[in-house]
């Protein structure tokens, strides 16, 4: 039976439209390394299942629209950790992940076909939830000669019309590690202002900042505060993807006014989600930063082995835990789907994302990858050797 134009118009996640061929690997006996997706194999703080393992309650009940008020209550403190020492806990909403907090930004700015400006590569879901919302995508290309570095903000403003109603950006950067710093955001927001737009910023990854970087929060510029929208999640931080608990912070009243209906049509965010986040939140200090760190040894290995294969370019993400690497192939699904369905090294084999749908631009992108480097440095060791391996085959196979 025929599927809506809708639907069929939108793009199978190129983190996970490989899974079939995984799944297939898999079945013979081969070990795949993922590092294709985001999902950390450091443990979930012990508070956050301890919490989980003692829920009391004897119904799961419904919850608040905007989430539960112990929750929002602590992440205020949390938030003024990070110099937004304005924000209260009716400014947050929690959100089922990170995701719907981006979907209900657009449904709520946006009519159909109206604009996001956003750098790209981007985070590929982004495309759909935007897809979802009818809104469309205006690229701004950043380039790993440039090392995915801001573009200049007159590339910004030429995208500029009637129908833009924002600019997106994500801190530290998802897929290219990238750090916004205070003086890049702030040439941003003056142009928001210039224009009467909205600044929307994903920090997801905000306590992955490496090499000494600085992490600036878009909540610490009060004096734009009507037209900045944040959105967080605690999947990476405290490596709880599954939990599904996110927010959406901002001062403007009127927009969280407007969210609370899409909030109210959904009921609740996950109740069992929600308790194991408040508890997350009691995590010890050094939790984060033992981590943090974690990330950041696994970023240098795995860089240094990828940059010993012949022909492979990797930008040098200065946060989050994700690179983009350029293969010397004029097709990286090809290439991916070859490691998974016609190659293994020592009983195993890699799976990564193809970039090109990272990118708005058609063509960009085509021989690049998204590669997470969130597996213990041993795998990441092995996977590098599999890739130098997988990528003589293919390219002997493809006759180059």
């Amino acid at each position: 039976m025929q599927m809506s134009n809708r639907i069929s118009s939108f793009q199978a996640s190129p983190i996970r439209r490989l899974v079939p061929f995984s799944r297939e690997a898999e079945k013979r006996g081969v070990h795949v390394i993922h590092l294709n997706i985001g999902q950390p194999d450091i443990k979930t703080p012990k508070e956050a299942l301890d919490a989980i393992k003692g829920y009391g309650e004897e119904i799961i009940a419904y919850g608040l629209s905007e989430g539960e008020v112990e929750l929002r209550r602590k992440l205020v403190d949390y938030y003024r950790s990070f110099g937004a020492d304005d924000i209260t806990e009716d400014d947050i909403i929690i959100t089922t992940g990170g995701s719907e907090a981006i979907q209900f930004t657009f449904m709520t700015l946006c009519d159909p076909y109206d604009e996001f400006i956003i750098p790209e590569p981007y985070y590929t879901n982004v495309a759909t939830f935007s897809s979802i919302a009818m809104v469309n995508l205006v690229p701004v290309t950043s380039r790993m000669e440039n090392d995915f570095a801001l573009p200049p903000i007159e590339e910004f403003e030429k995208k500029i019309n009637k129908k833009t109603m924002g600019i997106i950006l994500c801190s530290p950067n998802n897929p290219t590690g990238h750090i916004y710093s205070e003086a890049e955001l702030l040439s941003i927001l003056e142009l928001c202002r210039k224009h009467d737009i909205f600044l929307v910023v994903d920090e997801v990854y905000r306590e992955f900042c490496y090499n000494g970087m600085k992490f600036t929060s878009i909540l610490s510029f009060k004096e734009y505060s009507d037209r900045i929208i944040c959105v967080d999640s605690f999947s990476k931080r405290f490596s709880m993807c599954g939990s599904r608990v996110g927010a959406i912070v901002t001062k403007n009243a009127a927009f969280r006014q407007n969210v609370m209906k899409l909030a109210q049509a959904r009921l609740c965010p996950p109740a069992i989600g929600q308790v194991a986040a408040t508890a997350a939140l009691d995590a010890p200090s050094d939790y984060v930063e033992n981590v943090r760190e974690n990330y950041e040894r696994r970023r240098n290995i795995l860089l240094e082995e990828m940059r010993k294969i012949d022909g492979v370019v990797c930008n040098n993400p200065k946060g989050a835990f994700y690179f983009v690497a350029s293969f010397p192939v004029e097709d990286a699904e090809d290439f991916a789907i070859f490691m998974l369905r016609d190659f293994s090294y020592e009983g195993e084999t890699v799976m990564f994302a193809p970039a090109e749908d990272f990118y708005v631009t058609k063509g960009l992108g085509r021989n690049q990858a998204r590669i997470a480097y969130v597996l213990n440095e041993d795998e990441l060791v092995r996977a590098a050797r599999c890739l130098r391996y997988g990528l003589e085959a293919y390219r002997k196979k493809k006759g180059k």
